[in-house]
Formats: structure tokens, C-alpha cells, sequence
């Protein structure tokens, strides 16, 4: 028998409600957010697959708008340009496309956060190298434990789940949040 929209809303329903002991680190890194792009430092997001259209998703909300119009804000997807990726897979490695980026672009005071439902990608763990030897500041919305990223970011939220479509339910859920606090504090 199929999984019905009712078993997904159900397992969605539960991991939400255990994300609320995460609420205190999701403030935290909501607050580090808004007072870095308040500050006019940069924000990089990048991620892979579906995780690579959740840092789309954030940069493009934090430049264009979320719900209301506002200034827009310094924020750069490094999975968008597919120029630079494919110029720096071929000649680097792909382990490189998102670090390469960063070292050219970030300055002391930037933000970086990843998004990654297992934490083990070698470019996003690249990057995360890349973000502490430049002074960036790193987030890494993770899941399914963790993996290696959750040792190595400034600030790393782990959604409690293995199965990859709920832990992106999560990281859009706490992109929105990013969003919605940061319009608040702009337009009161």
C-alpha cells in the first residue's frame, strides 16, 4: 500500500513538534542572521541537489523580498552561477565550487550557511574550511545526525530525521523564519 498524504503530514507534524526543543539554537542563529545583514555584511548560502535550491531559495528571498517590500540585502547562492561551478569543477575539483567562490568573494564579518540533509558533502565541508580561514562566520542547516559539517560550522541546527524530503520541509520552514525576523526588525 502507498504512504498517503496523511502518514506524510503525520511524520511531518511530529518532527515539527520536535523541532521546538531546537527553538533556543533556531533564535540564536535567526538573530546572528539579521544582525550581520542589518550590519551590511554579505550572506553566501550553498548546498547540493534539493538542499542547492533551499540556498537558492534564501538568497533570492533576502534580494527580491519575502512578504514585504524593503530594502534588499547583500546575499549570494554559490550554486547559482554555473559558470563559476563548472570553470572551478574542471580545473579544481567539484570539491572545490563553493570554497574557490568564497575565498574570492567573503570578507571578514560574512556569512556563510549551508544547507545539507546529511552533512557529508567534500565542496560543502570545503567551504566550511574556506569560511573559518576567512573569517566567515558558518551555519549549517543539517539532518540525519549531522554528518561532518556538524563539527566543523559556528552554528549547526540538525533537523532529528534521516529521511531527506522532511529535513528540507524543516530548512524552509527556518529560511522563512530567517525572513519573516528580519522584515520585522527593517520595517518594525
Amino acid at each position: 500500500m502507498a504512504l498517503r498524504f496523511r502518514d506524510h503530514l503525520a511524520t511531518s507534524v511530529a518532527l515539527l513538534h520536535a523541532m521546538t526543543a531546537h527553538a533556543e539554537a533556531v533564535d540564536a542563529i535567526t538573530d546572528r542572521v539579521v544582525a550581520a545583514l542589518l550590519a551590511g555584511q554579505t550572506l553566501f548560502t550553498c548546498g547540493n541537489g534539493g538542499s542547492a535550491t533551499d540556498a537558492m531559495h534564501l538568497a533570492e528571498e533576502l534580494v527580491g523580498r519575502y512578504r514585504a517590500s524593503r530594502r534588499p540585502f547583500p546575499a549570494i547562492c554559490l550554486n547559482s552561477d554555473v559558470g563559476a561551478i563548472t570553470c572551478i569543477a574542471n580545473d579544481f575539483g567539484y570539491e572545490q565550487v563553493f570554497a574557490r567562490q568564497l575565498q574570492a568573494l567573503a570578507r571578514p564579518g560574512d556569512l556563510l550557511i549551508i544547507f545539507s540533509t546529511s552533512g557529508n558533502s567534500p565542496n560543502l565541508l570545503a567551504a566550511l574550511h574556506t569560511a573559518r580561514t576567512c573569517g566567515v562566520t558558518s551555519i549549517a542547516m543539517l539532518g540525519k545526525g549531522g554528518g561532518d559539517a556538524g563539527q566543523l560550522a559556528d552554528y549547526a541546527l540538525v533537523v532529528p530525521s534521516d529521511e531527506s524530503a522532511r529535513i528540507q520541509e524543516v530548512h524552509t520552514l527556518l529560511l522563512h523564519t530567517i525572513c519573516e525576523a528580519l522584515e520585522a526588525q527593517v520595517l518594525g
